[in-house]
């Protein structure tokens, strides 16, 4: 599908770009470029492939720009193919401080990237969202839940034979920025206690390359206003912070500390609602939620409903497949992150 293609990637210098590049760089695909508005963000980044991938770093391309500027967004996309979209601000207690500019990122943003990739031709665009937007009780989840239903929207407004548009919806992606692994490993190489906000919370958890696994299901199987959901296995908040413990201070002397749940945060995540899973097809590892295709003339369903519905209920990380510490610590080892932490632990 990528082969002598250009894919461009909003938001790409964070984990998610980064998890694309390493995957693809080495392929024969034509060229990946980066939008973001973070010029330090890229240079670091340019810096860091130019190290590690010297034969393959020409395919790079840097592109300084905001989605909340279409004029920006349509500058990049001359000759584009595929886009993955994802820029958004994702941190929880600074979008519900700052709503509007959730907003002016997540979801207006979101249609000036839509609306540029139809002008230009680009024949797919997958959105990444979030657990957040079923269900959202904060600023951050409901801005998401916003995003989807313009990616929803400008689906049905354009040929899909010419640009596909779908989203994908995921949970927590262990060491991306932000998240909270991180931050327990130096709060324990610097003796602190790690600190968890609730530990019965039950988070889903999935490992970057699990997200780019998600977007490219997504790119072969989706259809115009799909949104596809991973079965991904989820832990309480305890046994993932006892997991990291365990790998980082195998000694057992750090100190788990409850602190309270903060600014709009939930006790669980849902990845599919109710009423969506009265729709949604089950497609072996994953989920698709097909769009609604009915139109504004509702006249035909105040005497007939839609009819037949999926057994299936709300899938959240309290009814998927709960790992315990051991299995944690197996998928933590997984990532790349953190066995380069081991190594500077064992060194330190």
């Amino acid at each position: 599908m990528f082969t002598g293609k250009s894919l461009l990637i909003t938001g790409g210098t964070g984990s998610f770009g980064n998890a694309v590049l390493n995957r693809f760089l080495k392929t024969d695909i034509k060229e990946i470029r980066i939008f973001s508005r973070d010029e330090k963000k890229q240079d670091d980044m340019r810096h860091d492939f130019q190290a590690r991938m010297p034969e393959v770093s020409d395919k790079i391309r840097f592109y300084v720009g905001d989605v909340r500027d279409i004029a920006s967004v349509k500058n990049a996309l001359y000759g584009v193919d595929y886009i993955f979209h994802a820029a958004a601000l994702k941190q929880v207690p600074s979008c519900e401080f700052f709503p509007l500019e959730a907003v002016k990122t997540n979801v207006l943003g979101t249609e000036n990237v839509l609306t540029a990739a139809i002008g230009a031709g680009v024949k797919a665009v997958i959105c990444l969202s979030t657990d957040k937007a079923a269900y959202p009780v904060n600023a951050m989840g409901t801005s998401k839940a916003m995003m989807e239903k313009v990616i929803v929207a400008k689906s049905r407004t354009v040929d899909p034979g010419r640009t596909k548009i779908c989203c994908t919806r995921y949970g927590n992606v262990m060491c991306s920025r932000g998240s909270v692994i991180p931050l327990w490993i130096q709060q324990i190489r610097e003796g602190q206690s790690i600190t968890v906000t609730d530990p019965s919370m039950t988070r889903f958890i999935m490992s970057l390359d699990e997200a780019v696994d998600l977007v490219l299901f997504a790119f072969e199987h989706g259809a115009a206003g799909d949104i596809l959901v991973q079965k991904a296995p989820a832990c309480t908040i305890e046994v993932l912070a006892k997991a990291v413990c365990e790998l980082f201070d195998p000694e057992g002397k750090t100190e788990i500390k409850t602190i309270g749940i903060r600014h709009g945060e939930k006790v669980y995540e849902t990845l599919l609602t109710n009423e969506e899973c009265g729709n949604a097809i089950d497609m072996g590892d994953f989920y698709r939620v097909p769009a609604d295709k009915r139109d504004l003339n509702y006249d035909n369903y105040y005497t007939q409903g839609q009819p037949g519905r999926n057994m299936l209920r709300e899938f959240n990380s309290n009814n998927t497949e709960l790992l315990d510490v051991e299995q944690v610590k197996e998928k933590l080892l997984v990532l790349r992150y953190i066995r380069d932490e081991l190594k500077k632990t064992e060194r330190g």
